[in-house]
């Protein structure tokens, strides 16, 4: 996994992050620059941060979510 910038502190706790791998393609994932979300090292594909707590749902299944909870 990439080093992390320490100028702005790990949202998520490290022995948590260590485990974490894309839902997609299993890969590793990153913490953005400015580290409001995770980065997966291989497809690219991006994951939110929200309230210190990773959103690892795959894009289509964030558009669902989002259209699901708004019909609500």
């Amino acid at each position: 996994m990439a080093k992390s910038d320490k100028s702005i502190a790990d949202p998520i706790p490290k022995d948590l992050f260590d485990i974490l791998a894309c839902p997609l393609c299993r890969a590793d994932l990153e913490y953005s620059e400015n580290k409001d979300s995770l980065v997966c090292s291989d497809c690219g594909t991006k994951y939110p941060i929200e309230d210190n707590v990773p959103i690892l749902l795959t894009p289509k299944d964030r558009k669902r979510f989002v259209k699901n909870r708004n019909l609500q």
